[in-house]
């Protein structure tokens, strides 16, 4: 099996394939993120410290094929980086505000780059070390799940993907992640692969990737991600590959 570990394109090489950088470290915690197998849709995922106590990630699915959606990967990424170390630099900021802005420029640029619309879900999350709170914006993504206590929680969509309005916003609420918890991310690539059995045409499905997620017991990031993705690759093995499948989770230890 092949895992690709975070990712980053460079705006002046619009065509290059993301090339890997790793993920900052967190006090009392680990985020990590990979995809498995051939790349061949638009995932995309980043990771940059913005502030001494705030960590800004988020995962992407641009519509299309990968070769023909480099140009808008690394315009994406480089409003990402820039406008997110811009917002949540400051220590008294408005989270949510700043995150609702960071979708705004994201929804513009996309829109802008692609000289029209272009899908593209995203969840773009802000993590504070001190407060073990997350700020973020789910704008028409696959549902991001928190595990706590046992029980897993979803974070629904909270507006329209990005790429396809020019005025479109989505809001930013805050949620806590307790000591021991996780938040995981999934692409749809991982939700809707099919089943490799000849007599069963089943996705995957958005409550297999929760029993795993409830079952884990690595308590760290890098290895939920290897058990997720190993669920899907099993789940799917034999099938053809039409989309990406990436994980994202971010694991709360103090």
């Amino acid at each position: 099996m092949h895992f690709l570990f975070s990712s980053r394109v460079s705006a002046t090489e619009p065509s290059a394939e993301p090339v890997a950088t790793p993920f900052p470290e967190i006090n009392g915690g680990e985020l990590a993120a990979a995809s498995f197998g051939v790349r061949t849709g638009g995932d995309f995922y980043d990771s940059f410290r913005a502030s001494p106590q705030r960590i800004l990630f988020g995962l992407l699915d641009v519509a299309g094929r990968r070769q023909d959606n480099m140009h808008l990967l690394a315009v994406a990424q480089d409003i990402f980086r820039k406008c997110g170390a811009e917002l949540f630099s400051g220590p008294d900021i408005n989270e949510s505000d700043a995150m609702t802005e960071v979708g705004v420029r994201l929804n513009r640029g996309l829109l802008e780059a692609s000289k029209g619309v272009h899908s593209c879900p995203a969840f773009v999350g802000c993590y504070h070390e001190e407060f073990g709170t997350l700020c973020y914006t789910n704008a028409g993504h696959t549902p991001g799940l928190i595990l706590d206590g046992g029980e897993v929680t979803e974070l629904a969509s909270t507006g329209l993907p990005l790429g396809l309005f020019s005025h479109a916003t989505a809001e930013a609420p805050t949620v806590g992640i307790e000591k021991g918890g996780s938040l995981l991310l999934v692409s749809r690539g991982v939700v809707e692969c099919r089943s490799r059995r000849r007599d069963c045409d089943d996705e995957y499905g958005l409550e297999r990737v929760k029993e795993l997620l409830r079952l884990d017991k690595s308590h760290g990031a890098a290895a939920l991600v290897a058990s997720i993705l190993d669920g899907a690759a099993e789940f799917s093995l034999g099938s053809a590959e039409h989309d990406d499948k990436t994980a994202l989770a971010l694991v709360r230890s103090l």
